[in-house]
């Protein structure tokens, strides 16, 4: 298992536009991304984070150059952020 954890810069006024952006491309993401097994996101104080698991650390990485990400989400969040995206991959064992 492997998770994909993409931190957002975002301003509290701008939190609920970015959550109907995670909703909006939250089926399709677990419908159509080869691996996909989950996706969480998480509001917290001083940023907002999505958690995605994924069957393996080569699904994660994949899913990055997808269409989904590169065309759809990262273009609709690019309006909210306030600094590029703090991009992990982590491995379970």
């Amino acid at each position: 298992m492997a998770y994909l954890q993409i931190t957002l810069d975002i301003d509290p006024s701008d939190r609920p536009s970015a959550a109907a952006v995670y909703e909006k491309y939250k089926k399709p993401f677990l419908e159509t991304i080869s691996g996909a097994q989950s996706k969480e996101l998480l509001l917290r104080d001083d940023d907002v984070q999505v958690l995605h698991g994924f069957g393996s650390v080569q699904c994660a990485q994949s899913y990055l150059s997808s269409e989904l990400f590169t065309q759809d989400v990262v273009t609709a969040l690019k309006p909210y952020l306030k600094a590029d995206p703090d991009i992990r991959i982590y491995e379970t064992h």
